[in-house]
């Protein structure tokens, strides 16, 4: 239960065990009342008993003594009976307290199992997919990683793990509505412009656009930006002086700069070893500033330094993402995998720095958040299989993160 449901529902039991006091007593009074009447009517049998002979009045005061101890076990008997009602009326007005706390904490959770509808939305010439849930106001964007990454997570190159797909469906679940994109000039947003000419700054005014059309579309009061891989650092510089962003979950993303990033995978694969040094300078040139010839590089470097995307990187490969999310100033939660072949543990602590973060650190998780084991080829066989599950406890953390807020 959220902070706000909590305060709601603690009001509730204050208020219904003041009931619960009153009823008692009343209870009390009503029963203080009998016993008074019970009295006065001794009284007045007493006075009577004044105006008959001696003879009458003993006999009468030996039968009285006689039916003293059945008056005596009747009052007794009277009280316990009103204390017990007493305890009942308690017993009732607690019972009901409990009844209307569940009742309030289901309330607030009224949209978690209600079934999801997707629905197509645009922003301009940019296309997603709405996973609504009941009337929920809790909303995500999910915005992808680098490359041509689609709207559910997979790209042409081999990834076909369904992951953003598949973590909309789980906090659907959850009663979180969602919407996951694709970029600019890719896959339905192919309209929307060249891929190529992009700065961190446009892929940031992109989903300022998609902030837009997801407020106006579920009527919600802010919109959570979820960004994974390189999405991170374009969610961390969207949010920056945006009122209407809730927070920033960041999954998996870097908090390194992209150049040093970019060496660590490269060295990560043992495969690489012969083109390292080549890899290394054009990895320098492009901190430089300076565009990169790619018809001298090794055929299994050209797509990394791609020509057309050389203006990209080099907007990019300067830029601190922790630097980003401190001028963000948003509540964030930084989610990252231990089995993560791409983004490390030091890039999650990097973020952690920054004001008003928490780090959930999930078991077994890698870059595709699936579950995979410690070997290289058999994390990245989970690469390309939609049918493998999230890693668990990953919707689950994403899910209490954003209920927290409520």
């Amino acid at each position: 239960m959220s902070v706000t449901s909590a305060i709601v529902a603690m009001g509730g039991i204050i208020a219904l065990l003041i009931m619960a006091l009153l009823v008692v007593g009343i209870a009390r009074t009503l029963d203080g009342a009998m016993a008074a009447r019970a009295g006065r009517a001794r009284e007045k049998a007493a006075a009577r008993l004044g105006a008959v002979g001696v003879g009458d009045m003993l006999k009468r005061l030996r039968a009285a003594r006689g039916g003293g101890a059945s008056a005596a076990e009747s009052a007794k008997t009277a009280a316990q009976g009103g204390a017990a009602r007493g305890a009942a009326r308690t017993f009732a007005v607690i019972a009901g307290a409990i009844a209307f706390v569940g009742g309030i904490a289901a309330a607030f959770d009224n949209d978690k199992g209600a079934a999801p509808v997707s629905s197509e939305i645009t922003a301009g010439s940019l296309h997603g997919t709405l996973l609504a849930v009941g009337k929920s106001k809790r909303v995500v964007l999910i915005v992808p990683g680098s490359g041509p990454t689609d709207r559910n997570g997979d790209n042409p190159m081999g990834v076909r793990a369904a992951s953003y797909r598949l973590l909309a469906e789980g906090l659907a679940g959850e009663g979180v509505a969602s919407v996951r994109i694709d970029k600019r000039g890719m896959f339905a947003s192919q309209e929307a412009g060249d891929p190529n000419a992009v700065t961190i700054r446009v892929y940031a005014d992109d989903i300022h656009a998609w902030i837009d059309a997801t407020l106006a579309a579920t009527h919600a009061k802010c919109v959570w930006l979820l960004g994974h891989s390189e999405g991170a650092m374009m969610v961390a510089a969207a949010a920056e002086g945006r009122k209407d962003v809730c927070g920033l979950i960041l999954v998996s993303g870097q908090g390194r700069r992209l150049g040093d990033v970019l060496r660590t995978q490269l060295k990560a694969n043992p495969a690489n070893a012969p083109v390292l040094e080549q890899a290394f300078s054009a990895i320098a040139e492009l901190e430089a500033g300076r565009h990169v010839d790619v018809a001298t590089l090794h055929p299994g470097l050209r797509g990394l330094f791609n020509a057309p995307a050389q203006d990209f990187l080099i907007s990019e490969i300067g830029v601190d993402p922790v630097d980003l999310l401190r001028r963000a100033k948003k509540k964030t939660l930084i989610v990252q995998g231990a089995s993560d072949l791409q983004i490390t543990l030091e890039d999650a602590d990097l973020l952690n720095a920054a004001p008003r973060t928490t780090l959930a650190l999930i078991a077994g998780m890698n870059h595709v958040l699936k579950l995979a084991p410690s070997d290289r080829a058999g994390n990245i066989a989970t690469y390309s299989d939609p049918s493998l599950p999230l890693a668990p406890k990953l919707v689950d953390r994403i899910a209490s993160f954003i209920k927290d807020d409520d």
